[in-house]
Order: structure tokens, then C-alpha cells, then sequence
């Protein structure tokens, strides 16, 4: 009895002493944030090396003070565009709380800003610094996209999102109006017009873990990832 007694005592002094010990510190203490645009919608954050990226596609119906970015549906409308304008992938508002809007890039070069205030477009030298933190431009993808094949078409190449970026494939809207790309690739505007009619766009894919570089033009609709000034 005596035994049972003091293996009982001794089993509880262990669950008190145990109890009293400091937790231990968060080895990576979380750097996630929020940002909420002029529309309400709010947004999760991450820092990523020197940087502060929204980890989510921007959905903004309207520039940094408060003007209405028009939605443009028609086809032959969207490919003589001047001014900003987005859609939703298909012109069908499902797409949205997924991968957020696609915008013109005459909503991108506009002093109103199409992101949150406070943030902004990423340069492409924004994106270069990001490129170069992640180890480089052939295996920076992979390290951005988000895991699995829930949204990712299979195989989703060497997909890790140890960034936290959380990139997903919202697909584009063409000069012409069409869509392509929703579950193969995510595009992403930077600020840096290379000509007349070209800028440059970020491209993320499901068969690659690069981040690829390609000319985009003005009236191609693409995602959106602000970044903070």
C-alpha cells in the first residue's frame, strides 16, 4: 500500500513541477498582419525577408481614395480599355474570394493607387529583392505557391510556401477579353513599362517551381499583390 502511496505522490509532484515550468519561447514568432482596403475587405499579411506582402489577391473595387474602378464584363470593351478597369476570372463573382480580381494595367499606373493606402503596387525591383531572398529566380516559385491540389492543378512542382506568400492560380484575362490560365498559373503585375505597349508581369505555375519574368500587355487583367511602402 505504502508503494502504491508513494509512486501516486510522486506521479503528482512530477505533474506540479512540470506545470510550473515557463513555456518555451516561440522558436519563428509569427509575422503575419492584416491590411484592410477602402471596400472593407481585409487581408493577411506576411514578412517576408525585408518586406511586408499581402499573402492574399487584392479584390478592391476602388482606388486608395475611394473612386470606383469600373467593371468591365464585355470583351470588345475590355480590349480598347484606356482607363483602369477589372473583372472577375469568367466574369463570375465565385472566383473572387479565392484569387481576388484581375486589373487592367490602367488601373496599375494610376496616382489614385489601385492597393490599400499605405501600400502599393510592387516594382520590379521590389520583386527582385523578393526573388533574391528566396535563393533565386529558378526555385523562388515553389517556395511562394501555396501546397497541395486543392486550387494547384496536379503535380504543382515542388510547391513548399515556406515563404508564406501563399500564391495561387487566378489565371488571367487575355487583350481580347478571354480567360485562360484559373488552376495553372498566377500572374501578378510589376511596375516597370519596357515599351509602348509592354510592362512586366510576375508569373507563378503548376509544372515549375521558378518564378518566371514575362512581358505583359496593357490590356491584359492580372492579379494584383500590394506591398507595404
Amino acid at each position: 500500500m505504502k508503494k502504491i502511496q508513494y509512486a501516486f505522490y510522486h506521479i503528482l509532484l512530477l505533474i506540479v513541477i512540470i506545470s510550473c515550468q515557463p513555456e518555451d519561447p516561440e522558436p519563428n514568432p509569427p509575422t503575419n498582419g492584416t491590411v484592410t482596403d477602402i471596400d472593407g475587405n481585409i487581408y493577411s499579411t506576411q514578412i517576408i525577408g525585408t518586406q511586408e506582402w499581402m499573402v492574399e489577391n487584392l479584390k478592391s473595387s476602388k482606388y486608395c481614395n475611394g473612386d470606383t474602378i469600373p467593371n468591365v464584363t464585355d470583351n470588345n470593351e475590355w480590349q480598347n480599355l484606356t482607363t483602369g478597369a477589372w473583372a472577375h476570372y469568367n466574369n463570375d463573382s465565385q472566383y473572387e474570394d479565392i484569387y481576388g480580381k484581375l486589373y487592367n494595367w490602367q488601373a496599375i499606373d494610376d496616382n489614385r493607387n489601385v492597393c490599400p493606402c499605405g501600400w502599393h503596387v510592387p516594382s520590379e525591383e521590389e520583386w527582385t529583392i523578393l526573388e533574391n531572398y528566396l535563393n533565386g529566380q529558378g526555385i523562388a516559385g515553389g517556395k511562394m505557391k501555396s501546397v497541395g491540389t486543392q486550387y494547384w492543378a496536379i503535380p504543382n512542382t515542388d510547391a513548399t510556401n515556406e515563404s508564406g506568400f501563399s500564391g495561387l492560380p487566378g489565371g488571367n484575362r487575355s487583350t481580347n477579353g478571354t480567360f485562360i490560365g484559373v488552376g495553372t498559373q498566377g500572374r501578378w503585375w510589376g511596375i516597370l513599362e519596357s515599351g509602348n505597349n509592354y510592362t512586366w508581369y510576375r508569373r507563378l505555375n503548376y509544372l515549375d517551381g521558378g518564378l518566371g519574368k514575362y512581358n505583359a500587355n496593357l490590356n491584359d487583367g492580372l492579379s494584383v499583390r500590394c506591398i507595404k511602402d
